[in-house]
């Protein structure tokens, strides 16, 4: 808790990618983008204690990824993202097992989203197993992934293989559909992960709450488009909060699109921790302002308090309908990095 405002990580991951995981030559392609050109480059410049070393990135535990956002953070509550690159990756890149058991160790403060590829040989029993076994309160779509060397794209509008997935979730009690984008794999084309295939979804699903994960760290202008069109479009600013310690400047630009869109009730905050350390990027929000020259000149509200509230917390917590109870504001934080050692695959 920030003062007296709640903090929902809305999406975490456990990156447990080591090289003994790697089922295409392209996954350590990827491991190392998303540390040295992801992780090292939105890092506090200054200050070296942010960065996690290399060994740990690639075989994070549910120890480190708690005490990240529980101890060295004012995380109050977070939700775990299985990411469903499994032909790249045994158990996939963020392995849904992390999450269960952070679940198991802080029941009250972790929820979990389960991965689901449209490929599995039975993607609607994949959906009965996640929501009776894991317990999932959300399902998890990636755009793209690399079986057997051939390159596969998901498309959310794909009525022959993703509706029927999206209907049984429906009958299953899911309500809540978070969908990677903007944010393209090095080596991949950049194609599958413009947003533009969720239109249909959207349309075609108005009870499912659809979180477009990373929007705006690319297809800015159509990502807030969907906003403003559809009521059911909310999006998670993993991706677009790494630009807040260094390039503030690009965070405002984003961010007054979406307000600008009318899209305050369905800016959800999101770190990707272990991507990046989340304290950094809650200190950088919980002081940001739009300039005063944004204001005037794109008729921005101000960022309030009662703004950012719903953004770090209320806005997720009613879509998922989530019990936070807030840590105490003054609590003293544990140094970055210091919960939990690396653990094998």
């Amino acid at each position: 808790m920030i003062e007296d405002v709640p903090v929902v990580d809305a999406v975490v991951h456990g990156y447990n990618s080591p090289p003994e995981t790697w089922k295409h030559p392209l996954a350590g392609v990827v491991v190392d983008s998303l540390y040295n050109r992801y992780h090292r480059i939105f890092s506090p410049r200054d200050d070296p204690k942010w960065i996690l070393d290399r060994h740990r990135f690639e075989r994070v535990g549910p120890e480190l990824l708690e005490h990240a956002l529980f101890a060295e953070s004012r995380t109050d509550f977070a939700v775990y993202h299985d990411i469903p690159l499994y032909g790249m990756y045994e158990q996939g890149a963020s392995p849904l097992w992390i999450g269960r058991e952070m679940r198991e160790r802080n029941p009250d403060r972790v929820a979990v989203f389960g991965g689901i590829w449209p490929g599995h040989p039975d993607p609607v029993g994949e959906v009965d197993r996640l929501v009776d076994e894991e317990k999932v309160v959300g399902l998890k779509f990636y755009p793209y992934d690399i079986y057997d060397g051939r390159g596969e794209t998901v498309r959310m509008d794909d009525v022959d293989t993703v509706f029927p997935i999206l209907e049984h979730a429906q009958r299953r009690g899911i309500r809540s559909v978070a969908v990677h984008k903007a944010i393209a794999m090095v080596g991949c084309p950049v194609g599958p992960f413009a947003p533009g295939d969720l239109d249909n979804a959207f349309l075609a699903f108005p009870e499912l709450n659809f979180q477009i994960v990373h929007g705006g760290f690319a297809f800015l202008e159509d990502t807030a488009l969907q906003l403003s069109y559809y009521p059911n479009a909310s999006v998670v600013l993993e991706g677009a909060s790494a630009y807040l310690v260094n390039s503030p400047l690009r965070f405002a630009e984003i961010l007054s699109a979406f307000v600008r869109a009318g899209a305050a009730d369905r800016i959800i905050w999101g770190t990707g921790c272990t991507a990046l350390h989340p304290q950094p990027l809650l200190d950088a929000f919980w002081e940001f302002q739009f300039p005063d020259w944004m204001i005037e000149g794109y008729g921005l509200p101000p960022l309030t308090k009662e703004l950012k509230r719903k953004i770090l917390g209320g806005n997720i917590a009613r879509i998922l309908d989530l019990k936070v109870t807030p840590d105490p504001a003054e609590r003293e934080l544990a140094e970055p990095w210091t919960g939990g050692a690396a653990v094998p695959a």
